[in-house]
């Protein structure tokens, strides 16, 4: 992936914004692709508990969406371009491809705890590695994320007990 910056006043170095933006970029392309999949999980679960998994689920997408939007922003804010659509999503996600061919609730909660904690993985290494570079505001906004994934994955798992 080609990173594309514009000009701008901040004051981190280009070399320590390039390897966050490229760590962001990978995170955007993760969640995009995380959010489809929560989607996909929404659209096409059935059994017993379909209503509340399909609330989940939809919920679960919308928490998801904005985090797409404040991981764009925040390289954006670094003076980088996100690079956001469906094709950048699928080729640079960190997750394997979501089944098609599940409908059943277990299945799909199954398929998104795989999903989630492999996503809260790589976040909880994103604390450390943006931290490491010495940007505290993206270490952040990765800590803030990594919050709610660990209690989203929570929620998927308690329905699997």
């Amino acid at each position: 992936m080609t990173i594309r910056f514009y000009p701008t006043r901040h004051d981190l170095d280009i070399t320590i914004r390039t390897s966050i933006v490229e760590l962001l970029s990978k995170t955007l392309a993760t969640t995009l692709d995380l959010k489809t999949q929560t989607k996909q999980a929404h659209w096409n679960v059935k059994g017993s508990n379909f209503l509340q998994l399909h609330e989940l689920f939809d919920e679960l997408s919308s928490e998801l969406e904005d985090y797409v939007d404040l991981v764009a922003e925040r390289i954006t804010a670094l003076g980088g371009s996100p690079q956001g659509t469906a094709r950048v999503a699928a080729s640079n996600s960190l997750l394997s491809e979501y089944p098609l061919d599940i409908s059943q609730g277990v299945d799909h909660l199954n398929a998104l705890a795989d999903r989630f904690a492999a996503y809260g993985a790589h976040l909880r290494g994103a604390i450390d590695h943006a931290s490491d570079l010495g940007d505290a505001d993206t270490s952040d906004l990765y800590t803030e994320i990594s919050r709610t994934i660990d209690k989203r994955l929570w929620f998927l798992e308690a329905h699997l007990t």
